[in-house]
């Protein structure tokens, strides 16, 4: 069996649940969450617990009974809590600064980079050389994250680029004059 799936997710107080056939609605104080669900794979709301169940140890329904359970718990997590990825300028001249709901980034081109936020995500700038990307979302502020990142991923041989806070750049060793 799945061990990921047959763990129950607590809901906590303050957080509604409803399930509506095969979706569910998350309810919290961050905000709501709606998702469709594979109909194969059972949702059950018990007290304060959602219990997923699959109809049998099929590999397809093994496989979908611990993604949803993921997902859902991560709908819950998100209208509690809120998800939140920090970004990193790293480069001479390169910063960010917010204007309105955009973060315009100076990343080494010729022109400034303009981004827009998603439906549902925050950009903020603490500092010139840091973005947060702020959702109730997990999903959507993953995919946010790795757009930006993608304006100017960082390069191995001398670190510049657009990372994430907790990434490790390996970095490779340059040309040597012989």
């Amino acid at each position: 069996m799945s061990r990921i799936g047959k763990k129950p997710v607590t809901i906590p107080s303050g957080v509604e649940v409803k399930l509506d056939g095969s979706t569910i609605q998350v309810k919290g104080p961050k905000g709501t969450l709606t998702r469709e669900l594979h109909p194969e794979i059972s949702v059950k709301v018990e007290g304060n617990e959602i219990i997923m169940e699959r109809p049998s140890d099929h590999r397809k329904h093994r496989a979908l009974h611990g993604t949803i359970r993921s997902l859902v718990a991560n709908m819950v997590e998100g209208v509690t809590n809120g998800y939140s990825k920090t970004l990193e300028l790293v480069g001479v001249g390169y910063r960010a600064q917010k204007k309105g709901s955009k973060v315009v980034l100076n990343v080494g081109y010729s022109h400034p980079v303009e981004v827009d936020p998603r439906e549902g995500i925050e950009l903020d700038v603490p500092s010139q050389t840091q973005i947060i990307v702020k959702g109730i979302d997990k999903e959507a502020v993953g995919a946010q994250a790795a757009n930006i990142r993608s304006i100017r991923k960082p390069e191995p041989y001398k670190g510049k680029g657009i990372k994430y806070s907790d990434e490790r750049i390996r970095r490779k060793e340059g040309k040597t004059g012989k």
